[in-house]
C-alpha cells in the first residue's frame, strides 16, 4: 500500500514529534506532581484520584472520535486545534488561579490531547513513505518517551519553584509554541476520498487480525511500562532501597524505551527486522523483565527496568508501522485513534491486574501473572495470524 502525501522534508515532521512530547509531558508532569502543588489536594485523596483519572478518561472516550474527524477534515486542522485547545485549557488554570477549577483545566487538557495525539500519529504516517515508517514512528516514540521521563522530574522542579501555576504556564507556552511551529512547518495534507463505511465495515476492519495483533502488543507493552513505573519503586522500597535507587531504576526503564525505539525503526526499514519477529522478541523481553522484578533488591530491579524498557521500546514503533501499513490511507486517523484507545486500556489494566493479584497474594506474584500473560501473547498472535 502506498500512502499518498506531498513531498516533505524530514524536518517538517519535527513539530509532530514535539506534539508527542507535549502530550506525554502534560500527562506525567502534572500527574506526578498534583499531590505536591496544593494542600487541599493532599487532604482529599478522592479529589486527587478524580483529577488523575480525568486526563486518561477523556483520552479513552475521545481519541477514536478525533481520529475519525482527522480523516474527514484533514489531520492538520485537528492537530492545530488540539494544540491550541491544550494551551487554552492550561491557561485557564493560570488565569483563574483557583484549585477548584483544576478539574476543568485537566479535563480540557485531556480532551485536547485526544485530538492532537492521533492526528500527529496519522500525519507521521502520511508524511513519510512506507519505507521510512519504522524510523518515523521510532523517532515519534523516542520523543514521547522523553516526555514521559522529563515530566515528573521537570514538572517537580517547576512545582517546587512556583507551584502548579508555573507548571501550567510552561505547558500553555509549550503547546502554543508547538502549535505555531506546526502551523508554519507541517504541510497541508488534504483528506483523501473515502468510500462510505457502514458500522459492519468498521467492526470488520477493527476486528481483523491486522489491526488486533499490533494493538494487543501495544496494550501489553503499555501495561508492562505502567506497571514498571508504578510498582518497581514500591518493590525497591520494600527491599529497603532508597528513593534515589528506585528513581534511578525508573529512569533506566524510560531511557531504554527511548533509545531502543529509533534503533528498532531503522532495523525495520532496512529489512534487518520484521514486524512479527520484532514484536515477539519485544514481548519476550518485556515478560523477562517482569519476571526479573520478582527478585528482591537491585539484582531484580535494574534488570527488570532495562528489559521492560527495551521490550516496550522494541514493540511500539513496529506495531504502529504495522498499523499504518495495513490501514487505507483515508482511514489512518480512525485507526490511530482506536489503537491509542487500546494503549490506554493497557495503561489502566496492567496496574489493576498486578494490584489485584498483589492484594490476594504478594507483589512478586502480581509481576509473575503479568509476565506469564505477556509471554503467552506471542503464541496467541502467531496462531491468530496462521489462521488467516
Amino acid at each position: 500500500m502506498t500512502l499518498a502525501a506531498p513531498p516533505v522534508s524530514v524536518r517538517r515532521t519535527w513539530p509532530l514529534y514535539a506534539a508527542g512530547f507535549t502530550t506525554a509531558f502534560g500527562a506525567h508532569g502534572i500527574a506526578a506532581n498534583l499531590g505536591q502543588g496544593e494542600a487541599d489536594l493532599v487532604r482529599s485523596v478522592l479529589y486527587l484520584g478524580l483529577l488523575l483519572a480525568l486526563y486518561d478518561g477523556a483520552e479513552v472516550v475521545l481519541k477514536p472520535v478525533f481520529g475519525a474527524l482527522a480523516d474527514r477534515i484533514g489531520a492538520r486542522p485537528v492537530l492545530l486545534g488540539g494544540l491550541v485547545g491544550f494551551a487554552a485549557a492550561s491557561a485557564l488554570f493560570v488565569l483563574v488561579r483557583d484549585p477548584g477549577w483544576l478539574w476543568a483545566a485537566r479535563l480540557g487538557q485531556g480532551a485536547a490531547a485526544s485530538a492532537f495525539s492521533p492526528a500527529a500519529s496519522a500525519l507521521v504516517a502520511r508524511l513519510n513513505p512506507r519505507a521510512r515508517h519504522g524510523r518515523a514512528f521510532g523517532s515519534y516514540g523516542f520523543f514521547k518517551s522523553i516526555g514521559y521521563t522529563a515530566g515528573p522530574l521537570l514538572g517537580g522542579a517547576l512545582v517546587w519553584a512556583g507551584g502548579l501555576t508555573l507548571l501550567f504556564v510552561v505547558l500553555a507556552a509549550l503547546a502554543a509554541a508547538v502549535a505555531v511551529w506546526a502551523w508554519l512547518a507541517v504541510p497541508v495534507v488534504p483528506p483523501l476520498p473515502r468510500a462510505r463505511q457502514s458500522v459492519v465495515d468498521l467492526v470488520t476492519r477493527l476486528t481483523d487480525g491486522a489491526f488486533l495483533r499490533p494493538v494487543a502488543a501495544l496494550a501489553a507493552a503499555t501495561a508492562a511500562l505502567s506497571v514498571g513505573v508504578g510498582f518497581l519503586p514500591l518493590s525497591g522500597a520494600t527491599a529497603g532501597l532508597s528513593p534515589l535507587a528506585t528513581g534511578a531504576a525508573v529512569s533506566v526503564l524510560a531511557l531504554c524505551a527511548a533509545l531502543v525505539q529509533p534503533w528498532a525503526g531503522r532495523a525495520l526499514d532496512s529489512g534487518r527486522l520484521t514486524t512479527g519477529t520484532g514484536v515477539a522478541a519485544g514481548l519476550l523481553l518485556t515478560a523477562s523483565g517482569l519476571a526479573a522484578a520478582m527478585l528482591p533488591g537491585l539484582p531484580g530491579l535494574l534488570p527488570a527496568a532495562a528489559l521492560i524498557g527495551a521490550g516496550t521500546g522494541l514493540i511500539t514503533p513496529l506495531a504502529f508501522a504495522a498499523l499504518a501499513a495495513a490501514t487505507p490511507p483515508e482511514r489512518l486517523g480512525q485507526t490511530m485513534g482506536t489503537a491509542e484507545l487500546g494503549r490506554e486500556l493497557g495503561d489502566a489494566g496492567g496496574p489493576l491486574l498486578v494490584a489485584a493479584v498483589a492484594t490476594a497474594a504478594t507483589l512478586p506474584w502480581g509481576f509473575a501473572v503479568l509476565a506469564a500473560a505477556t509471554a503467552v501473547l506471542p503464541l496467541i498472535l502467531r496462531s491468530s495470524g496462521n489462521r488467516r
